[in-house]
């Protein structure tokens, strides 16, 4: 049995999505579809003190509307600089500081030398997965055939590419995922289901569960970050 995963790349996205990869055996990076403005792709959140605050990845869109993920170019060179020193103001009192700083630094010096938002967040993705011993095979979908311009046929044949027997998917995905065209193929639909994430300790008197990763990482020990 080969499980897929197949989704767009976001930047230093939430934890669910590295459970996500870690349940899965291939991940394909999904950057071939259309960029979305104000979404997940060039931006996440952390927390400071008691609120969530963005931080974004400025990128290219005047005139380029319908421009791929994997198009997308960074419109200021000095976002890595200002993104790092966030981190490092905001969770200095934080209990793994001088693990995760340190791991962060060699990442944003990797980051702020690529123009290429699909580039940026795949750096972040491959060396958090790293951090955290997931072992999934990551790969771009752009390196398999595309005879489909259809989402699903498209998904479908991706699945089909890898020999992936089932296609695991987040929730949010049921209002478009047409289920008997995988079934067809021989591939059932997996859902993912969060668990209940433990709280854990925050810059924030109340508890937020939807920011970045990095918020995780820098409070808890890298066993207790995935479910």
């Amino acid at each position: 049995m080969t499980i897929a995963l197949i989704t767009q790349s976001n930047y230093i996205p939430w934890r669910g999505y590295f459970d996500l990869i870690n349940n899965a055996d291939i991940f394909a990076i999904y950057d071939e579809v259309q960029f979305t403005k104000d979404d997940w792709r060039n931006r996440n959140r952390i927390i400071t003190d008691n609120r969530l605050q963005w931080l974004t990845i400025p990128v290219s869109t005047k005139g380029l509307f319908g421009q791929k993920i994997s198009e997308t170019i960074v419109a200021d060179n000095f976002w890595a600089k200002k993104h790092f020193k966030s981190l490092e103001i905001n969770y200095s009192k934080s209990t793994n500081f001088k693990l995760i700083m340190p791991f962060l630094s060699e990442l944003y010096k990797e980051a702020e030398k690529q123009k290429n938002l699909s580039a940026i967040n795949k750096i972040f993705i491959k060396a958090i997965c790293d951090y955290l011993e997931i072992k999934t095979e990551i790969i771009d979908s752009s390196i398999i055939k595309k005879n489909s311009s259809d989402k699903n046929d498209r998904l479908v044949e991706i699945c089909k590419a890898k020999n992936a027997t089932k296609y695991l998917s987040g929730p949010s995905a049921k209002v478009y995922i047409q289920e008997n065209l995988f079934n067809e193929q021989g591939i059932d639909v997996q859902w993912m289901h969060y668990k209940q994430y433990k709280k854990y300790k925050q810059n924030s008197k109340i508890y937020e569960k939807n920011c970045s990763i990095l918020d995780t990482l820098f409070w808890l020990p890298k066993s207790e970050v995935l479910i």
